[in-house]
């Protein structure tokens, strides 16, 4: 299958992701803020989802969210 981000871009393991909304982190006070890359993403077996390193710890972020930078 493949993973697709929000403008329908094709996504691969290692491209570099740009958020297009502010995002609340679960289980967390922190927020992810709109222009957020992430660099160097892994696609997992969802193609809604791909994992990256965002504010300093490694998670699992939508497709829906992003945009390919």
């Amino acid at each position: 299958m493949e993973t697709k981000d929000s403008n329908g871009n094709l996504l691969n393991d290692g491209d570099a992701v740009t958020l297009i909304k502010d995002l609340k982190v679960k289980g967390s006070s922190q927020t992810l803020k709109r222009g957020t890359v992430v660099k160097n993403i892994r696609l997992t077996n969802s193609p809604a989802e791909v994992e990256g390193r965002a504010g300093g710890s490694m998670m699992v972020l939508r497709t829906e969210f992003l945009k390919k930078a």
